[in-house]
């Protein structure tokens, strides 16, 4: 597979992953825009870190986007050794699995094997970076197809060329039955059914999306193509009004379609500034354990979370970080008021840690709930931990986004101050799913359908939006027609569904299986190019 990361330094991530005993300490690395966790040595972590920033820096000057402005909100990255570690974060990890983005109410942020190629994890970070450019509204082949024709970046010291291919997705080119263009143009990857040959849908995406990107004259023909779907049309017919070619003609010639050229950067790429801190031994046990917390358990095993928890909590008394899991467990999955108890010494100590108040926020949010007679008081108490939240980080989404719910219930909902909420919550967000529903959802109520309308289209083209995508749909079908949203149970059920993790791609076939019959010939899968093409730098 096309290294993506590795070709920066040799070893780079085998070092991550081989670092000795006394690189078993949890570090962070805080930069510009990311923030990744690891328990490899300092040096290594810090080449990571960079070349992400420069893949990000290479992004942004690629689609003539600011290059200095800060972001929302930087992602943080957790770099784990193998299955094991990713399956402390996420209890239901598929089988082909070797990272994962996880876009979920309490965080969002990646975590990816420490030593393997990070070609996933880039792909999964064009999607965060395309919610956040505003660029996501695109058709479900071609935001998949863009991610995997970035993904395969090799960043070099002083250079960094776009364009290479992924041999598991070329493998698929080879030995598998294509997915016909007719279903990739008009379908997301959730769409197409087991005996579709829905294994070829990225590998065709990307070929299709490389094969357009790859000469000035069908550049201009995909955004043509781009136009006229967003315009209403169809996309099937769209690709051949925009081409001037059938789908069968097309389909011949991607078969022919050999050369892979590269396009190389070589900017003046700044030098991020990279803080390293080493974590408390809590960490040790618990970070990869505080983030399952935020992902979410499966009901059957909730209990024993709990259990482990407060088992590994007890070697770190009074540490700051084992009481913020210990008091997260119990309030979601052991015994709630154990769980605020905790969180109010944790506040005695710290009373400005951002994450307890929010958690305090939520148990008053869930009493109120249960508690129909006494809500008014328990959601005011709740609003006040969100307060001081605000006052410590007011760009915080998740602080936001539990404000903007708070108010859902109220008389005169929603007024200006709710909508401005609900706008910063997004601004800070625009990754977050039940964001834009409850946005969306908002901005209908109040009658602003045509900023409904804009705001829903990306979730509802999202191509792994599942049960979200289909709400934004539905969503958008009454705001065009000026009816109200739907009913806040169904927005909160799409919202969370949405945020399980997807399901694993499928592994590559065994090496040796013969190729189907209708294949493409063996001579018309791509192969990469004697060396780049000339060195073109954007505009």
């Amino acid at each position: 597979m096309m290294a993506g990361f590795r070709a920066l330094f040799a070893g780079l991530l085998l070092a991550l992953a081989l670092a000795g005993p006394a690189a078993a300490e949890w570090r962070r690395a805080e930069s510009d825009r990311f923030i990744v966790y690891s328990q490899g040595s300092e040096s290594v972590l810090r080449r990571y870190v960079r070349a992400l920033e420069i893949y990000d820096y290479t992004l942004r000057r690629r689609m003539n986007l600011p290059i200095g402005e800060a972001p929302s909100r930087k992602l943080p990255i957790y770099l784990v050794s193998g299955r094991a570690g990713l399956a402390q974060i996420n209890s239901r990890l598929g089988d082909n699995v070797a990272g994962q983005y996880f876009p979920v109410g309490e965080d969002i942020f990646a975590a990816a094997f420490s030593d393997s190629d990070q070609d996933y994890l880039l792909h999964e970070y064009f999607h965060h970076f395309s919610f956040e450019a505003g660029a996501a509204n695109l058709p479900g082949w071609l935001v998949e197809g863009l991610a995997e024709y970035f993904m395969t970046a090799k960043v070099k010291e002083d250079s960094v060329d776009i364009g290479g291919f992924n041999e598991n997705r070329v493998y698929w080119l080879f030995n598998a039955s294509w997915l016909p263009l007719d279903k990739l143009l008009s379908k997301r990857p959730g769409e197409v059914g087991r005996n579709e040959n829905r294994e070829t849908y990225y590998p065709v995406a990307w070929l299709l999306t490389h094969y357009m990107m790859s000469d000035e004259t069908r550049r201009a023909q995909l955004s043509a193509y781009i136009r006229d779907v967003e315009a209403g049309g169809d996309p099937v017919q769209a690709m051949e009004r925009a081409t001037g070619m059938s789908l069968a003609d097309l389909r011949r010639a991607l078969q022919r379609y050999r050369r892979i050229t590269l396009t190389r950067y070589t900017l003046d790429f700044p030098e991020p500034q990279i803080t390293v801190t080493t974590l408390p031994r809590s960490a040790d046990d618990l970070l990869l354990l505080g983030q399952r917390l935020k992902v979410g358990v499966a009901e059957d095993q909730r209990a024993a979370t709990a259990a482990l928890i407060r088992r590994l909590a007890a070697r770190h008394p009074d540490d700051p970080f084992a009481m913020l899991q210990l008091g997260h467990a119990e309030l979601h999955f052991g015994d709630p008021d154990a769980g605020e108890a905790v969180l109010t010494r944790l506040l005695e100590r710290e009373p400005e840690n951002v994450e307890a108040l929010q958690l305090m926020a939520t148990r008053f949010s869930k009493l109120a709930e249960e508690r129909p007679d006494e809500s008014i008081p328990l959601l005011a108490r709740g609003r006040g931990y969100l307060a001081r939240a605000f006052a410590v980080d007011e760009r915080n989404y998740y602080t936001l986004w539990l404000l903007a719910r708070t108010r859902q219930t109220a008389r005169g909902y929603p007024n200006a101050n709710d909508l401005t909420t609900w706008d910063l919550a997004y601004q800070a967000a625009p990754q977050l799913s039940g964001i834009r529903l409850g946005y969306a959802s908002a901005m209908m109520q109040a009658g602003e359908f045509d900023g409904a309308i804009a705001l829903l289209g990306p979730l509802a083209n999202s191509p792994h939006g599942g049960s979200a995508a289909t709400a934004a749909q539905t969503l958008l079908e009454r705001a065009r027609a000026g009816q109200p949203p739907l009913g806040d149970d169904e927005l909160e059920a799409a919202a969370e569904e949405s945020a399980l993790p997807a399901e694993p791609e499928p592994a590559p076939a065994p090496q040796d299986a013969p190729p189907p019959e209708d294949a493409p010939p063996e001579d018309s899968a791509p192969q990469p190019s004697p060396a780049p093409e000339p060195v073109a730098r954007p505009t």
